[in-house]
């Protein structure tokens, strides 16, 4: 089987977030993806299956599957557009878990994701939140999935050293974002994962979903440029369109390999 690995949401190699690419021809158990992600021990895996005119597509940490996933998204478009779609503009995904329909538009050297917007509520701050983070946020939100937690400031949330064992003990969020405003983008964030074995992901797609809407509602922009403050680091661009955000980044290819395996 044909596999990729990209960096998402990066200007250059070794920056963004690595995600794990199987361009397959038809779909394998199961078991056998879960066990590909946990061997290839990246925050995500696609694997991606030609429909009719559209792409199947599930998503694999190396804690199980994902509902929705923004880098592995971009990744995977980027290698069908490189190697496979090589004369398309645009790709449509129909995902698996969660029965998203997503496009992907290639303009020029960055890839514009359409992803559905999730508008987080407000929500109550413990103790346990505040000892996990180590730092008292002026406002908690929740999504029907994950925590969001908004601080003072841009250095706040680059200082954060989580305690992973305590996020894990949430009895809320799959995930837990920090965000802050910032002086040089429009708004700068990180993502935690530790209920997933991922203790910070690079680069996490699916996190502006919800927060493109928040901080629209705060400075009333519709695009805005946002920066993920994780050690790789890596850069979003936001759009907001109602019930739809747009996000788009760049990408740069690590990888061309085949994975072998039996497939029954």
């Amino acid at each position: 089987m044909k596999y990729y690995v990209v960096d998402a949401f990066a200007d250059n190699i070794f920056e963004g977030n690595p995600a794990g690419v199987c361009v397959m021809d038809k779909w394998i158990p199961t078991e056998k993806m879960e066990k590909i992600a946990i061997e290839n021990n990246l925050s995500e895996t696609a694997f991606t299956v030609k429909e009719g005119e559209s792409y199947g597509l599930r998503w694999f940490t190396p804690g199980g599957e994902i509902d929705l996933c923004g880098h592995a998204t971009l990744a995977t478009a980027y290698v069908l557009f490189r190697f496979v779609e090589t004369n398309a503009h645009e790709l449509h995904f129909d995902t698996k878990k969660a029965n998203h329909h997503l496009i992907v538009t290639k303009k020029d050297d960055l890839y514009e994701m359409d992803f559905p917007t999730i508008t987080p509520e407000k929500h109550h701050l413990t103790d346990l939140m505040v000892d996990a983070l180590g730092a008292v946020p002026i406002e908690v939100l929740k999504t029907e999935r994950d925590l969001i937690f908004v601080y003072d400031s841009e250095d706040t949330v680059k200082n954060l050293t989580p305690d992973f064992s305590k996020i894990k003990q949430f009895p809320e969020g799959l995930s837990a974002y920090v965000t802050a405003k910032s002086e040089e983008f429009d708004f700068v964030a990180r993502a935690f994962w530790p209920k997933l074995n991922i203790d910070e992901d690079p680069v996490c797609g699916t996190m502006y979903c919800s927060l493109i809407p928040y901080w629209r509602s705060k400075n009333g922009l519709d695009r805005m440029v946002a920066r993920q403050v994780s050690k790789r680091g890596g850069t979003v661009y936001c759009e907001f369109c109602g019930e739809r955000v747009k996000l788009s980044g760049r990408a740069s290819l690590y990888l061309v390999g085949d994975i072998c395996f039996d497939e029954k």
